[in-house]
């Protein structure tokens, strides 16, 4: 999933009758915790659910800088929309970089998606298991057929389950020895059931659900890189890079808390005042505060995408940096308006709830900086040594390659 090495400009990608079709309907999705079909057909409609799509599909071929612009502009909308939206953008530039789907398959797919929303989506996360980020197989298992494979287990988190096309679900199965993979399931497969749990503090209308697989029927070949399970373990450094673009739909969030902060101050006209209260010193100097690390972090995000992607220990700390500087900057939004700012009227009540997630998908903070931690000591005992052997220099730090994620 490389970007391309070139400063994007600000030229939007998302139409701005778009963006507002998205707004107008994410508060009522909001409040009902419910999937955000007319986002989601806004951006079906406009075509950008296959920007990522790979020339030789006949798709634009967008990378990994379009993805995050798209999400950032989304986000800004409905981070729902966004969150949903990546996954799929996601997977198809993961297709036109490594072609692990079947070919005649997913060219067949594509063929549909003019018709209706083409939705993808990995299923990872389980039960007993937690995040794959943290080690560990699947419990859900693939029993071989001679129909193919039959997939029984239940996985959580699966963004957007209820308006997905096709489940992403990672499995064992059930040889000897086992053999771990992602199995490709068409939605209206029989067998799947979804468990509506999904009631979260923010990103309410994301359709997170539980999704248990019943003895699900998945052709021979609809598998992606099937391998043994030792060797199929996660890689958090090289999910780093997507991880980092995926952080931009919070950029979106943060930039909108910005947009209400700066309306409702310029609105807001007290009485003893006798003009808004975006003319005192207080208030500027929040905005100021705001404004630096809301723009810093768009800096950040967008260099370390263009010009770090093949720098892992780079984009973990953009990513850790840019997050809670984002988290901070809605919180101080929001604090700066006393009750103004906690009412849903305004907007902000909810960019503050949405922006609680801005850290919290896998690999989590601990595991990032545990990584970033071994490095850095195993830099310092390398210039020790070097030292002690009559250098009187700690080498220059040396990027780890970003390894590609299984």
């Amino acid at each position: 999933m490389k970007a391309t090495a070139q400063v994007p400009n600000d030229t939007p990608l998302v139409p701005s009758a778009t963006l507002a079709r998205i707004a107008a309907a994410a508060a009522a999705s909001d409040r009902a915790g419910a999937f955000p079909w007319e986002g989601i057909a806004a951006l079906h409609d406009a075509g950008l659910l296959l920007a990522t799509v790979g020339t030789r599909y006949g798709g634009p071929g967008g990378d990994l800088v379009t993805a995050a612009r798209i999400i950032a502009e989304v986000g800004r909308a409905d981070p729902s929309v966004a969150l949903i939206a990546s996954m799929t953008l996601f997977s198809h530039l993961n297709q036109a970089e490594t072609q692990v789907w079947p070919e005649a398959y997913y060219r067949q797919i594509l063929t549909s998606a003019p018709q209706r929303p083409l939705l993808l989506n990995a299923a990872r996360v389980e039960p007993e298991l937690g995040s794959p980020a943290r080690g560990g197989l699947p419990q859900t298992v693939a029993r071989r057929t001679a129909e193919g494979w039959r997939i029984t287990g239940t996985k959580r988190f699966v963004t957007g389950s209820q308006g997905l096309s096709h489940f992403l679900v990672w499995a064992s199965t059930d040889e000897t020895p086992a053999r771990v993979g992602t199995f490709i399931v068409e939605a209206d497969t029989p067998g799947i059931r979804i468990i509506e749990n999904w009631d979260s503090l923010g990103m309410r209308a994301t359709s997170s659900h539980d999704v248990a697989f019943e003895d699900v029927l998945v052709p021979a070949e609809r598998v992606i890189n099937i391998a043994e399970a030792g060797q199929a373990q996660q890689d958090n450094r090289g999910h780093a890079l997507m991880t980092l673009a995926l952080t931009a739909l919070y950029l979106g969030v943060a930039e909108a808390a910005r947009d209400a902060f700066a309306r409702f101050v310029h609105d807001r006209v007290p009485a003893n005042l006798g003009r808004p209260i975006a003319e005192t010193e207080r208030i500027q100097t929040v905005a100021g505060e705001i404004d630096l690390l809301v723009s810093s972090a768009r800096v950040f995000l967008f260099d370390a995408l263009t010009r770090h992607q093949d720098d892992a220990e780079h984009l973990i700390r953009t990513r850790l940096i840019v997050g809670r500087q984002l988290y901070e900057a809605v919180g101080l939004a929001v604090r700066s308006l006393g009750n103004p700012g906690l009412g849903a009227e305004l907007g902000l009540e909810r960019h503050f709830r949405d922006i609680q997630a801005v850290l919290v998908h896998a690999p989590q903070p601990d595991t990032l900086l545990t990584l970033l931690g071994r490095s850095a000591l195993a830099r310092f005992r390398a210039g020790r040594t070097d030292a002690g052997a009559g250098s009187d220099a700690l080498p220059e730090p040396r990027p780890e390659p970003l390894r590609r994620a299984v």
